[in-house]
């Protein structure tokens, strides 16, 4: 293990190589979504939150983002049991979908890009696996009282251009019991909200500098 303590245990490597996540009950993950994401420069649109541009040295580019691949591969690993899924709507769902959320990003999300006057600040949270059914239950839809910009916003505090936020990571693990894995944990946030929740924790990041975080 790079880190562990008495509930989280992060490993630095490929998750497909790496197998101590798989002792998991739980995945709750934000993986490559496929679509070869790009940087803005730098730095963070208004990261400085006077509407400029402020370098933060984040990464302007996410290792196995040309494809699906990687997700599709470490899903394939982990089986048909219980995983929550972050992903971007217009590209291919994951396999052994049962439902779909949706996370409503920061109200200062999504800015850049808009079209017809609307800002892209949803993504898709999936539901893979054997989770019961029923009648009636709360909203899908995951909303959070972080930001995107100032110095305090989501990429710079955590250091990871796609940092979700904890509220929204803490209702997600609260969704089932047992220990919590995260395949793709980048800087971590997964494994804060375990910990901040009292529930054991494994997870496997790629990039030493995420790790590191």
């Amino acid at each position: 293990p790079y880190y562990s303590d008495d509930l989280v245990t992060l490993h630095h490597g490929d998750c497909r190589e790496v197998d101590a996540w798989l002792t998991a009950d739980v995945l709750v993950t934000d993986p490559p979504y496929g679509r070869n994401y790009k940087g803005h420069g730098a730095g963070w649109t208004n990261a400085g939150g006077g509407g400029g541009h402020r370098s933060t040295g984040q990464a302007v580019s996410i290792p196995n983002d040309t494809d699906t691949n990687a997700r599709d591969e470490a899903l394939a690993l982990w089986g048909d049991r219980l995983a929550v899924v972050f992903g971007d709507l217009l590209i291919e769902q994951p396999p052994g979908a049962v439902q779909v959320m949706i996370y409503g990003k920061p109200r200062d999300a999504g800015i850049l890009g808009a079209r017809a006057g609307r800002r892209r600040d949803v993504e898709g949270i999936y539901l893979c696996g054997p989770w019961p059914t029923g009648v009636g239950g709360k909203s899908s839809v995951f909303t959070t009282g972080a930001l995107v910009a100032g110095p305090r916003g989501l990429s710079v505090r955590n250091g990871h251009p796609h940092a979700k936020p904890l509220d929204v990571l803490e209702e997600l693990i609260g969704l089932a019991g047992g220990t919590i894995a995260d395949p793709f944990a980048g800087s971590g946030s997964t494994l804060i909200a375990a910990k901040r929740l009292g529930r054991k924790a494994y997870g496997v990041e790629l990039e030493e500098r995420y790790c590191e975080i």
